[in-house]
């Protein structure tokens, strides 16, 4: 039994992560001499193997740059690396095709290793580096090459970057050829990787490398949600697998009716709000009632709405909302307020200042002018 990504052996019972779907394809190695090499990234070269090596895939190698070499691992070889190389490259002409050395011996390896662990103290140096220039860009990734004297800074930049000072900044602490190279949101998850909302590692940093545009028009000939954050992956932009199902949906959508009408039956009106392309299923709600919906097969609709061209209304049975029984057990409430076991202080009574003036009887001004003139008197009699 096998599955997306992995396998299962039943005599030993183990799962294997990275199930080879080319493995029971015979050997082409001797139709075409082009091998595909796969380096620490995604990213993905093309050689010629002229010294007729006997390599496979899986097989690490030592392969020829300008200047200087590195060390990659087989993917491709034979018929199908030379279709992956004309169906990638668009211009065969102008890519130049270096050669594969040797197949990588140990001390190749260990100077790799000895690249690998460069790397992350590099790329911390080279942000700062870049945050010291005021550059408004962010480095991705930093990828060693196997000879260890020469590096790719993986940028992102929302436009364009005069990067030259910071260049050679990197030259003169690193001791390194180096080159930069732009990348995009999609590229950057696929270095950084992660786990989907499917619980599988992100398909960018496992198996994808080419990444195609995605619309919102992929969402919608599925039947799925329009809103872009349920849509949206790790790199904040749509998924990629938003594209492993679209021909299915496509073709499946092909005979259902391109404008669904509303069917007219004996209990009313019914308006279509969700279709099911691959059960081709179609949900209709009845209009002016609160819940009352039913499903019809593509069939059954075609019928429906040459019934309803004859003017004819056919009975259809609907499914009414079930009705909430009332409670008759208590609730329990519970409080579960962080301060439920303090002693709470009483709170200070507040006076009401404005309740006691409304509530005042009101005098005339007669009444006001009599008080104030025996206070005058008062005042008098007091001072003789």
């Amino acid at each position: 039994m096998s599955c997306n990504g992995c396998s299962f052996n039943n005599s030993t019972s183990t799962v294997t992560k990275g199930y080879d779907w080319l493995s029971d394809l015979p050997d082409t190695t001797d139709k075409s001499d082009i091998v595909e090499v796969k380096f620490k990234t995604t990213r993905k070269e093309y050689y010629k193997n002229l010294e007729k090596l006997p390599l496979k895939r899986g097989d690490k190698v030592v392969v020829a740059t300008s200047p200087g070499h590195d060390v990659g691992e087989v993917t491709l070889t034979g018929y199908l690396a030379e279709k992956q190389f004309k169906h990638r490259i668009k211009n065969p002409s102008r890519y130049t095709l270096n050669v594969v050395y040797r197949k990588a011996s140990v001390s190749d390896l260990e100077k790799l290793k000895e690249a690998r662990d460069r790397e992350k103290p590099t790329m911390i140096r080279s942000r700062k580096a870049a945050t010291e220039l005021g550059l408004n860009m962010k480095i991705g990734d930093v990828e060693f090459r196997g000879d260890n004297k020469k590096a790719i800074f993986y940028y992102l930049a929302e436009g364009r970057v005069d990067f030259r000072e910071l260049i050679r900044v990197y030259a003169r602490e690193f001791h390194i050829k180096v080159e930069m190279k732009q990348i995009g949101a999609r590229q950057e998850a696929g270095l950084i990787g992660g786990i989907g909302s499917c619980g599988r590692e992100l398909c960018c940093s496992s198996w994808r490398t080419d990444f195609s545009s995605i619309s919102s028009d992929a969402a919608l000939k599925q039947g799925l949600s329009p809103s872009a954050q349920k849509m949206a992956g790790a790199c904040g932009k749509l998924k990629c697998c938003l594209l492993y199902e679209l021909d299915n949906y496509i073709e499946a959508r092909s005979e259902f009716p391109r404008q669904l009408l509303n069917l007219e039956i004996a209990k009313g009106i019914a308006k279509p709000f969700k279709t099911d392309y691959l059960k081709k299923e179609i949900w209709y709600m009845l209009e002016g009632s609160l819940g009352v919906s039913f499903s019809l097969s593509l069939k059954e609709v075609k019928d429906i709405i040459q019934k309803n061209k004859r003017g004819i209304q056919p009975e259809v049975e609907t499914v009414a909302p079930p009705a909430q029984k009332e409670e008759t057990t208590s609730k329990v409430t519970l409080n579960e307020s962080l301060d439920r076991f303090d002693t709470k202080k009483p709170k200070p009574k507040r006076k009401n200042n404005k309740r006691r003036t409304n509530n005042r009887p009101k005098t005339n001004n007669n009444n006001n002018n009599n008080n104030n003139k025996n206070k005058e008197k008062f005042t008098v009699k007091k001072n003789i």
